[in-house]
């Protein structure tokens, strides 16, 4: 039989190593749990650059500027009401006329777009708020729908840069290209090239004070797994975020669930912006002039306690979505469309 001091010297090794396999396994848990709690959502095991996010206020510093009156679709309707004498309805256009609506730049000619960049920016520093522009000129836009147009394929990157170059300095907030990015679901001959063609207007936007969101859809058009790989594709790393809801009609809380959801895909917190400029009905069945649709709540920007980072304008309520329901081309005003905006418009 093995004196005792024996079975204790066997046992040893045996325990030592045991010792070090427990000290191991908690220097692990808590590399784990350092890891966990220092490094953003979204980069853990990705190793990707993401861009430093501003808060709500450094993204829309002094607010939102209304726009100047040569761009105010709905205040120059406004206007020609009052000089008719029909106060009434210049009254309730007013409704529209006066809140800040984002500047949507379709035209192809360089000169003009600079012309317009100018004078918004000129504008808004006399107010000292922020101008919202929107990029809509890609190539192939709408697939060829209700607002198709665009620039020739090597004709939007210059276009882009000289937008950038009269922009340059201002703060401006660019949401770029609405229906670029979700309507690959549907037009799949966008696919080759749609992707690598945002992100080179991402790297022409970079760099100029600018913040920029990237078309992220809505809830109800692309799954969100695939709108995150999309985006990521086309440089949403590099941006403040992206934009839900642009000329649609889904309500405040569920569009924000969804672009939450879609943050979260994606990683590296990307904040996002919502339309609400036709939203106070809710979904009314369709994207195309629906029957009874409302003003959505006032634009603004929010307190920056969350990832969004503002409630927009950026569809100019009363111009038609195009020649459906009985509405007159993409972009034309359509007064009596505009006067049931603010009839049914949401009560704050």
């Amino acid at each position: 039989m093995p004196s005792l001091e024996g079975t204790r010297a066997r046992r040893s090794p045996g325990r030592r190593q045991w010792t070090w396999i427990g000290l191991a396994a908690v220097v692990v848990a808590a590399l784990v749990v350092t890891l966990v709690l220092v490094l953003p959502r979204g980069t853990e095991t990705t190793g990707r650059q993401v861009a430093e996010r501003k808060t709500a206020s450094e993204a829309f510093p002094g607010g939102l500027a209304e726009q100047p009156e040569a761009e105010n679709q709905p205040g120059k309707r406004e206007s020609e009401a009052r000089a008719d004498g029909d106060d009434t309805t210049a009254r309730k256009i007013a409704v529209i006329a006066d809140e800040p609506i984002a500047t949507w730049l379709t035209n192809t000619s360089v000169s003009e777009t600079r012309q317009t960049i100018r004078d918004v920016v000129r504008s808004a520093e006399r107010q000292r708020k922020t101008p919202v522009f929107v990029l809509y000129n890609v190539p192939d836009r709408d697939c060829g729908s209700y607002s198709k147009g665009g620039t020739a394929a090597d004709e939007y990157l210059p276009w882009v840069r000289s937008a950038v170059r009269a922009m340059a300095g201002s703060r401006a907030v660019v949401l770029v290209e609405p229906d670029a990015i979700a309507q690959i679901q549907v037009c799949k001959r966008l696919e080759q090239d749609r992707l690598p063609l945002i992100r080179k207007a991402v790297d022409e936007l970079s760099g100029h004070g600018l913040t920029v969101y990237l078309d992220g859809g809505n809830e109800n058009r692309v799954p969100t797994a695939t709108m995150a790989k999309w985006l990521r594709e086309a440089g949403v790393d590099r941006v403040q975020g992206f934009f839900t809801n642009v000329s649609n009609f889904y309500r405040v809380d569920q569009e924000r669930a969804y672009a939450d959801r879609l943050a979260d895909a994606i990683g590296g917190d990307p904040h996002f912006v919502i339309d609400v400029s036709r939203n106070g009905q809710g979904w009314r069945g369709t994207w195309c002039n629906p029957d009874g649709a409302g003003l959505g709540q006032a634009p603004h920007v929010t307190r920056g306690s969350t990832r969004l980072d503002a409630l927009l304008w950026v569809k100019t309520p009363g111009l038609s979505d195009g020649t459906c329901n009985g509405g007159p081309a993409a972009g034309q005003w359509w007064e009596s469309y505009a006067l049931g905006l603010v009839e049914n418009r949401k009560q704050d």
